[in-house]
């Protein structure tokens, strides 16, 4: 399996498909899952002419099961660790949920060329967790139930997340897809429990403030209005406005996972973005 070695000797695992002269296109996927779960996206943009990229991140999928490194500045330089593998120029880095905070941070830290433009997607950034700084955030109670489910039967937490509110199954008429259900649990449960359990804090408590104020590079910021996981209110709305060429559009009464539920509605807004 395609792999680069970091400096502390993580194994990590990317997929490469198209072109090497077409531009590059990274995906950059949420907790707890792997480079899988941008498969539609990486179709589509493959039969657009791009080359497209994800990787799986330390303690995640097929990469290694590493001891440390489950923090956002490890999880950045993975990324310019590979950036500089695949000698990736004028990319476009898109990210879903905590990948959303690994694009803000990596971006904010790449090499000059290397990015053209980022999606932040149902993204974590500026910071989720409430504290005198962000009084409407989520309290760590919410967080601490996360771990402590995790760690009580992380399979069955692992069905429960996709079959509600991930994809909003929970929402009356919503129409349930079992697969979708079925592909999470099995991205999830291929990665590391401690990986997965710290990067609850990762996700949850790291401050993205200084990253989206330093990022020059126009950035799209997509959320949906009944996101259950990360809430519209203390996410997009707020990242928004610290970014310097950000722009901002909503999908009203769709879910955290809605590049799975609606790819229909995603990925030309994504092309036209990216090609605009």
């Amino acid at each position: 399996m395609p792999s680069i070695t970091t400096a502390d000797g993580a194994e990590i695992f990317y997929k490469d498909w198209g072109p090497r002269d077409a531009q590059p296109i990274v995906f950059h996927h949420g907790w707890p899952l792997s480079g899988d779960d941008w498969d539609n996206q990486m179709l589509f943009f493959l039969g657009e002419g791009f080359r497209v990229i994800a990787h799986d991140r330390r303690g995640h999928g097929r990469s290694s099961q590493t001891a440390i490194g489950h923090e956002m500045d490890t999880y950045a330089a993975d990324v310019i660790a590979l950036a500089k593998a695949l000698d990736l120029k004028n990319a476009i880095h898109i990210g879903h949920s905590t990948g959303g905070g690994e694009v803000a941070r990596y971006v904010a830290r790449a090499e000059t060329g290397r990015v053209a433009k980022a999606v932040l997607i149902g993204a974590v950034p500026p910071v989720m967790v409430k504290s005198d700084k962000n009084p409407g955030g989520l309290p760590i109670e919410v967080f601490d139930g996360f771990r402590v489910a995790l760690v009580a039967n992380r399979a069955q937490f692992y069905r429960d997340i996709p079959s509600g509110p991930f994809f909003g199954f929970n929402r009356e008429g919503a129409e349930v897809s079992q697969g979708a259900i079925d592909n999470w649990w099995r991205q999830g449960m291929m990665g590391a429990a401690n990986a997965h359990y710290e990067c609850i804090k990762a996700f949850s408590e790291t401050d993205f403030t200084e990253d989206l104020k330093a990022i020059d590079v126009p950035v799209l910021v997509m959320h949906g209005t009944d996101d259950q996981i990360v809430p519209i209110a203390d996410s997009a709305l707020l990242a928004h406005p610290l970014l310097k060429h950000g722009t901002l559009k909503t999908y009203e009464g769709l879910p955290h996972g809605m590049c799975t539920t609606h790819p229909d509605v995603i990925n030309p807004d994504l092309l036209a973005f990216i090609r605009g």
